[in-house]
């Protein structure tokens, strides 16, 4: 099993409205992929910027792909980001793992 895990920051002002808007686009999209597993969410402030953490579980990486098309290693982003002043990672990481926990996987 596969986690892909994409991080993003934004102005504290706008996180609220970007967690809205992240879960209606990549975490619902990802949701609806076949092979996705679950997906989840994680936000930190730091100073003036929210940093967004999302992880997603995948059967396998073609189901990954199905997701983030055939250079899975690059960010999935949307056209509306920039109303929210995302600054997004540009590369995700891939990971094997044994299984899914039930929430986001951070001890913080």
């Amino acid at each position: 099993m596969i986690a892909r895990t994409w991080h993003g920051i934004v102005p504290v002002g706008k996180a609220r409205a970007f967690e809205e808007y992240l879960l209606m686009t990549g975490v619902a999209e990802a949701k609806a992929v076949p092979g996705n597993l679950a997906a989840y969410i994680h936000s930190q402030t730091q100073d003036d910027y929210e940093h967004f953490f999302m992880v997603s579980y995948w059967s396998d990486m073609e189901a990954v792909k199905a997701f983030a098309g055939e250079n899975p290693h690059i960010a999935a982003t949307y056209p509306g980001d920039s109303r929210y002043g995302l600054i997004s990672d540009p590369i995700v990481l891939h990971l094997e793992v044994a299984g899914v926990p039930d929430r986001f996987p951070c001890p913080w």
